[in-house]
């Protein structure tokens, strides 16, 4: 299950474009056991992923829980102590669950200060840390950067941006997966792309 916001729910783009998507068919073509749940909303902040998530972990009882959520809270200006606190009770709960955590890290523009956009960052590597949670460094790593792999609004990744996001996430992820998902996403493993 993928628990994100607005750069996992396939915002602006069709959603069988979205990175999400390419995982659950990546997962389909290796004949991974298993199906991807998508449970990200446009929007979303870790307080309101917290809130969904007793719901959500009932409903679809996940062997591993995608948590990619915080930039909307950056972008409101939440405080750092609070998005780890809410992190750190979603990893817990679903690990109480029964499911294995994977904490994707987020970054926000620098033009929130060089101190808040620092502590932001680093909070992800610290709560990996301290929970022993495998890490994806930066989700949008080698995207956030690159004018044309986003939307107009500079923040959200375009339709061509999903295998590269979905490349960052593979090499945490199949390793969790008994090696049935190859560490690299190629488009050419799909006829209809």
């Amino acid at each position: 299950m993928v628990l994100g916001d607005s750069l996992s729910a396939a915002y602006n783009i069709p959603s069988e474009k979205g990175w999400v998507a390419l995982l659950d068919q990546q997962m389909e073509s290796t004949d991974c056991p298993g199906e991807v749940v998508n449970a990200s909303i446009s929007g979303e902040t870790s307080f309101g992923g917290l809130s969904r998530l007793p719901d959500l972990l009932q409903r679809h009882q996940p062997s591993i829980v995608i948590l990619e959520l915080g930039g909307n809270d950056g972008l409101r200006g939440m405080s750092v102590t609070q998005l780890y606190q809410n992190l750190r009770d979603i990893a817990v709960k679903s690990a109480d669950a029964g499911a294995r955590v994977v904490l994707a890290g987020i970054q926000i523009p620098t033009n929130y200060g060089a101190r808040y956009t620092r502590e932001f960052a680093a909070a992800y590597p610290r709560l990996a840390e301290e929970l022993g949670l495998p890490l994806i460094p930066f989700l949008l790593e080698g995207v956030a950067l690159e004018p044309e792999l986003l939307q107009a609004d500079g923040i959200h990744p375009t339709a061509d941006a999903q295998p590269v996001i979905l490349d960052n996430v593979l090499p945490v992820l199949a390793p969790m997966l008994d090696g049935c998902l190859p560490e690299t996403f190629t488009k050419q493993t799909f006829t209809n792309q």
